[in-house]
């Protein structure tokens, strides 16, 4: 197929006056809104004449109902302000009594010794800081992150929760290591803590049978006077022993039975 280019084409000539453009911007300025423009070429070789219509272009003119939208936040800038900021120490210990089956370790990494990926879930007993009363229980889920066989201990990254009964609860999470102190953070709770945050500080005493834990809350009311006993302050010599003496019999058969092996009965039968 020939192409046409610029120079073969001749002069183009108009056959009919371009209608004037005031005429074209109102439509009803002719019966007929398509105008048929009429065009010749010089060029002898098309013989055929091109026509062209074009469509006079109508200005539209139409408007969208406004509707406006209003967004309201759950929790206002005022309601954070609002929140106390002031510390609130809370002291409890967290025991073993080795009644609840607890703790259970799950070997998902099918070593002999502790390895990545080993999950422990726990659930203890919780009672005041003075040792006076039970006020619930913990719960919780660890997964083994290393083994610090240097220092005789693990690390885990916990995730659990304090239930204080009526009271609610306090969940926290973080490092926790079997070999020394650590912090772990405070990320809310229910009812008389429902807001809470902050941090608590867990002191090993005996693990993972007796630990000793400092709350520093912030964000809640004033704690009831019932919760905010003056702790017995854990001695790390003395407890230990008095908690092995008091408590052989359970906490041999139970690392017997983490063993593989059959502990001592608990019982007070005699013989004939």
């Amino acid at each position: 197929m020939a192409c046409l280019s610029s120079s073969s084409l001749g002069t183009i000539f108009s056959s009919e006056k371009l209608p004037n453009p005031r005429s074209l911007s109102n439509p009803t300025s002719s019966p007929n809104n398509n105008t048929l423009l009429s065009f010749k070429l010089s060029n002898p070789s098309l013989t055929q004449s091109l026509k062209l219509h074009t469509t006079t272009q109508q200005r539209l003119s139409f408007s969208l109902p406004k509707t406006s939208i209003t967004c309201q936040s759950h929790a206002n800038a005022s309601d954070h302000s609002a929140r106390p900021t002031n510390v609130q120490k809370l002291f409890v210990y967290e025991i073993n009594q080795l009644d609840r089956g607890s703790p259970a370790l799950l070997r998902l990494s099918k070593q002999k010794v502790n390895y990545l990926g080993d999950l422990v879930p726990f659930t203890n007993k919780l009672f005041t800081g003075d040792l006076k009363r039970q006020l619930g229980i913990t719960q919780g889920l660890c997964v083994l992150i290393e083994n610090k066989p240097e220092k005789k201990g693990d690390r885990y990254e916990a995730v659990y929760s304090f239930h204080f009964g009526d009271y609610g609860h306090i969940a926290v999470r973080g490092a926790y290591l079997t070999y020394e102190d650590t912090y772990l953070a405070v990320v809310g709770g229910s009812g008389i803590f429902e807001g809470a945050y902050g941090q608590v500080k867990l002191e090993q005493i005996v693990y993972p049978f007796k630990i000793f834990y400092r709350f520093y809350l912030r964000g809640i009311k004033d704690l009831p006077k019932e919760l905010l006993v003056e702790p017995v302050e854990p001695n790390r010599v003395l407890d230990p022993f008095f908690f092995y003496a008091s408590n052989w019999k359970p906490i041999l058969s139970f690392f017997l039975k983490a063993s593989g092996l059959s502990g001592p009965q608990c019982n007070n039968k005699q013989s004939a």
